[in-house]
C-alpha cells in the first residue's frame, strides 16, 4: 500500500458571500424548470452535446475514487425498439399484479403506465450501470465501494447538465433490468440502475401537475 499523493487546489474559485447567494439563487430558479418528461420528439441530439453531458457525469465523486460506473448510449432504432419490448414485458407484470395497490395509489396521479413508446421515440436512450468490481492496473479485480451512492451521484450530474443545455429526460427504472446487461453487452458485474430517456420534448407535450409540486425547504431540511 502506497501513501497520498496530493497536490495543491489549484481550481476552487471563491465568491463575495452576495455573489455566492446570487449564483446558488441563480442555479436554483433554472433547475426548478427541469420536468421529467413521457412525451418526447424524435428530433436528433448532437452527440457531442452528450459526450460533454458524459464528460461532467464521469466528474462526480465516487467510493475511492474507482468511479465505478458505465454508461451506454443507444440510438440505434432497432436495439431501442428491443429495449422498449423487454421493458413493457416487466412494466405489465408490474401495472397487472406485481405492485401493490399503495404504490398504484401513488403512481395514479402521473397518468403512468405499462405503455412505454417514448422508448422508441426519444433519440437517446443511456443505460447507467454500477460496477461491483473493475479491473486494477495489475489485471486483478477490484472491489467497489458505495456504488449505488456513486453511481446516483454521478446520474445526478448527468440529468443537471443535460437540463443546462436545453435537453429534458426520463429516469426510467423498470425492474428487474437484468435484460439491459444482455442487450448491451456488459458483464454481470454491472448492475443496471436507470435507463435515462433523453431528448427534446415533443411539441404537444404535457407534464403532470402533481410532479411539479415540491416540498418546500421547512419540510426537506433542519439546521442544528
Amino acid at each position: 500500500m502506497t501513501g497520498p499523493i496530493l497536490e495543491p487546489l489549484s481550481m476552487y474559485q471563491a465568491y463575495p458571500p452576495k455573489e455566492m447567494t446570487a449564483r446558488a439563487q441563480a442555479f436554483y430558479e433554472d433547475i426548478r424548470r427541469r420536468r421529467t418528461v413521457r412525451d418526447f420528439s424524435d428530433r436528433p441530439v448532437p452527440q457531442e452535446t452528450i459526450e460533454y453531458a458524459l464528460l461532467a457525469a464521469g466528474t462526480a465523486p465516487s467510493g475511492a475514487n474507482l468511479q465505478p460506473w458505465h454508461f451506454t448510449v443507444i440510438t440505434n432504432p432497432d436495439i431501442k425498439r428491443r429495449i422498449r419490448e423487454e421493458a413493457e414485458v416487466e412494466e405489465r407484470d408490474f401495472y397487472n399484479g406485481r405492485a401493490p395497490q399503495e404504490w398504484l395509489d401513488a403512481l395514479a396521479p402521473l397518468g403512468t403506465d405499462e405503455r412505454k413508446g417514448f422508448l422508441e421515440t426519444a433519440p437517446v436512450l443511456i443505460a447507467i450501470f454500477g460496477q461491483r468490481s473493475s479491473e486494477g492496473p495489475d489485471g486483478r479485480r477490484i472491489k467497489n465501494y458505495y456504488v449505488p451512492e456513486s453511481v446516483g451521484i454521478a446520474t445526478g450530474f448527468l440529468i443537471t447538465c443535460l437540463h443546462m443545455a436545453g435537453l429534458v429526460t426520463l429516469t426510467h427504472t423498470p425492474s428487474p433490468m437484468g435484460f439491459l446487461n444482455e442487450i448491451c453487452g456488459r458483464p454481470e458485474t454491472e448492475k443496471p440502475y436507470i435507463l435515462l430517456v433523453v431528448g427534446y420534448p415533443a411539441e404537444d407535450c404535457t407534464v403532470p401537475v402533481y410532479g411539479g409540486i415540491k416540498k418546500p425547504l421547512k419540510q426537506i431540511a433542519s439546521w442544528l
